[in-house]
Formats: structure tokens, sequence, C-alpha cells
């Protein structure tokens, strides 16, 4: 049986139990439960703290974890990440005020105040900055008002909150975050029920990345409404009863799909429908 740790709580948490539901997966219907099972496809679920799920899966007592790659990096356990899963975006960044530091470099000699240590300690080594940081859990941009460091370091999303504290980014983003599934370093990710397992979140992915568009056109114009929907290897062309007309069907992006469906009608297509794709497999 796989064993999962799903986060118990947190931004993580409702994304990644929806995407389990949708790739068929029975979920805990209330937050208290630790763990379920779900005896259909063989997998057993560990609710966790999003922070620790990266720890449990280096330790090979369970085989995958959804988390985050801040969380997975800041951990430095000896997990890997084995697929991204698009939700729970975030940036990370360095801030200080305005006019007190030009770039990375200026950071030397500095105390870098963050609730990711493990995250800036590496960013720090691996650009060869000789820097302090200080762990704060939260509010870390009062750090520098009361003090405490010179420079932060914390997630950035609109720059708001920065700027309220009087505060600025510095240099470019130290690392770009997302939900990602992980599993421990050296494990064989090629072991059938693990590649199940990625195959379900993968045709989620692509689900809700792509819906199936239908059309009618004449075969004259077939080439020209052909190069417009592509399809992933080529769509399904099919005769109408009415000589010299077809059917087409392919699966078009989700965020092209009223421009594709403008330039079908500009071509002389009709009947144009597009529908949702619950479940795939590529």
């Amino acid at each position: 049986m796989l064993r999962i740790a799903v986060p118990n709580k947190g931004s993580l948490s409702g994304p990644a139990a929806e995407m389990l539901h949708e790739a068929g997966y029975q979920q805990r219907r209330e937050s208290k439960e630790l763990r379920i099972v779900d005896p259909t496809n063989e997998v057993e679920f560990f609710y966790l703290r999003p922070r620790d799920i990266a720890i449990y899966v280096s330790t090979g007592r369970l085989d995958i974890g959804i988390t985050g790659r801040d969380l997975l990096v800041d951990s430095g356990a000896g997990a890997e990440e084995i697929l991204p899963l698009g939700f729970a975006r975030s940036t990370f960044r360095y801030a200080a005020k305005p006019g007190t530091i030009g770039d990375v470099a200026d950071l030397n000699g500095k105390t870098v105040a963050t609730s990711y240590e493990g995250i800036v300690a590496k960013h720090l080594a691996d650009g060869g900055i000789d820097a302090s940081v200080v762990h704060l859990d939260g509010a870390v941009e009062t750090a520098i008002e009361l003090g405490v460091a010179e420079v932060i370091a914390d997630v950035v999303e609109t720059g708001t909150s920065l700027r309220n504290a009087g505060l600025e980014v510095v240099g470019e983003p130290i690392m770009k975050s997302e939900a990602i599934v992980v599993r421990r370093t050296g494990a064989d990710i090629e072991e059938p029920k693990v590649q199940q397992f990625l195959r379900r979140l993968q045709g989620v992915l692509v689900a809700r990345t792509y819906v199936m568009m239908d059309y009618d056109c004449r075969v004259e114009q077939l080439e020209k409404a052909v190069a417009l929907t592509p399809g992933l290897e080529s769509p399904t062309v099919s005769p109408l009863h009415n000589e010299g007309w077809v059917a087409v069907r392919a699966m078009v992006p989700a965020n092209e799909a009223q421009r594709v469906m403008d330039d079908l009608y500009a071509i002389g297509a009709r009947a144009i429908l597009t529908t949702a794709i619950h479940a795939c497999r590529l």
C-alpha cells in the first residue's frame, strides 16, 4: 500500500485535497482526521504539518509527500522534487529600506531576518555571501525597524506589505515556490504504484489546462481549421451527413479557447462547442 503525506492545514491543504479528490482518491471528511485508508486505490494518507512532510518522506517511512518547494529546500531533508503541481505559488525575495542595499552583493557583513533560514543560508552560501541569518517565526517586516536585522527575506506577492513597512525588494528573487510532490532522494520513482499516482496527478493538471473543442467546418477550410486546433497529436476529423462538411474534435488550451473560437468562426466553422475535461491520460 502506498503511503502518502498530505498537508493538514494552511494554503497547501485545501488545493492538495481537491487535486487528490479529482485524481480519484478518497479524502478525509473532517479536519481532525490524521490518517485515512483508501482501500480501493491501495493508498494510505497521513495528514501532517506541511513543514514536516519532507522530513518524514526522507526517512522512507512514507513513500510520497505533497509540500511546498520552499519547505523542501528549507528543511534540508533528503528528499527531492518529482512533480510540480502548479498551485500555492510564491516568490522569495530580499528587502531592505530604500537606498541601503543595492544588490545581493551588498549583503556581505549584514544580518538577514527570515522565517526560512534554510533557504536563505543556502542562497547566501551559493552566492559566496558572508552574512548572518536570524530566524523569526513570522512578521519579519518589523525586524529592520526594531534593529534585529538590516535585511529581511520573505514571501513577496504584490509587495504591498513591504511598502507599508517602508521597505523595497533587493536583487533578483531568491526562489520561486509552488506545491510539489516529493520522494526520498535516490528512491525508485519508476515503481509502478508511484508512477500510477504521478500519472493521475498529471492527468488532473492537463484536464485543468485544456478544454475539448468540437466544431463543424467545410472541407476546403479544414487545413486552416486544423492549424488553429492542432490538438496534442492530431485532431479527430469525421465526415458529416451533409456532403462537403466535417466534424472536428481537438484539445485546446483553456486560456486560448475564446480566441480560437473567434478565429474558427471567422473562417466559416460553425457549431463550435467547448467542454471541460475531468480526467485524462496522455
